[in-house]
């Protein structure tokens, strides 16, 4: 591992330790190498793993063509769930969170590995056993959300938090691209979207994931837990909302923020 590797992932693990956003780390890898970025993301996983932490799942980022268009990339980015980032109280553990915001998308369980030579759109919808709503809370260990795609990526996507729907829902019974989501905080709605707003179909979502983890080395398995990616926009979270999101033939999920936040 290089120096500048492990730079990048000390800054990034400071910030979460210490609960004090960081600077970003394109100083250190570029905004071009994503390589990079993801060997930063790899290190610090692989930190938390060695520590007790238990893989759950993967992330999928920057699924809308507009972020896309922002940050200056034409694909997504990924990041790994752990265990303890699965929340199944009704209120979210802010102390955990540094600059939360939430968003509302479709969470794949997987029934089968992917691991295959030639991954395609059959073998992804075969291997999805079933289906949740779920509202992903992406928080950044980057001071003021100050990112390009390779400090995304580096900061484990933005992983934060996340949340499922009590509804278990199979893929014959609904098709992704076609749901329909409506996310409100505090009863207003924030955020409006569909299926096809991800990628053009979650399941495009999945089969670049797959794609992208093969290359990498990091093979999608059975039981794995698979966000998505962003329905409609995210929106900003602070102490005392209570939010909710319904996604069809899903039904819906919700989470609350406490009233005072924990120090």
């Amino acid at each position: 591992m290089s120096s500048t590797i492990a730079a990048a992932a000390k800054r990034l693990r400071v910030a979460s330790e210490q609960h004090m956003p960081c600077a970003p780390v394109r100083d250190l890898i570029g905004t071009d190498d994503l390589n990079a970025a993801y060997d930063v993301q790899s290190e610090n996983v692989a930190r938390a793993t060695r520590a007790g932490h238990v893989l759950l799942g993967r992330k999928i980022g920057i699924t809308s063509p507009a972020v896309q268009r922002q940050l200056g990339v034409d694909q997504p980015d990924f990041g790994t769930l752990l265990q303890d980032m699965l929340i199944t109280e009704d209120e979210l553990p802010s102390h955990r969170l540094l600059q939360p915001r939430i968003e509302a998308e479709i969470a794949f369980v997987l029934g089968r590995d992917l691991d295959a030579p030639d991954i395609d759109e059959e073998s992804v919808r075969k291997a999805v056993a079933c289906m949740y709503a779920g509202l992903e809370i992406v928080d950044s260990r980057i001071r003021g959300w100050d990112i390009t795609i390779t400090d995304t990526i580096a900061d484990n996507a933005s992983c934060g938090l996340f949340v499922l729907g009590s509804r278990t829902t199979r893929l014959k019974d609904v098709e992704p691209a076609g749901v329909a989501m409506t996310m409100t905080v505090n009863g207003a709605i924030v955020s409006r979207g569909t299926g096809a707003d991800c990628l053009g179909d979650p399941l495009y979502a999945l089969l670049w994931l797959a794609r992208k983890a093969a290359e990498l080395g990091q093979p999608l398995r059975a039981g794995e837990i698979v966000l998505t990616g962003a329905l409609g926009p995210m929106a900003p979270i602070h102490a005392g909302d209570v939010i909710e999101a319904g996604i069809s033939g899903l039904g819906t999920v919700s989470t609350r923020m406490p009233l005072k936040e924990a120090s």
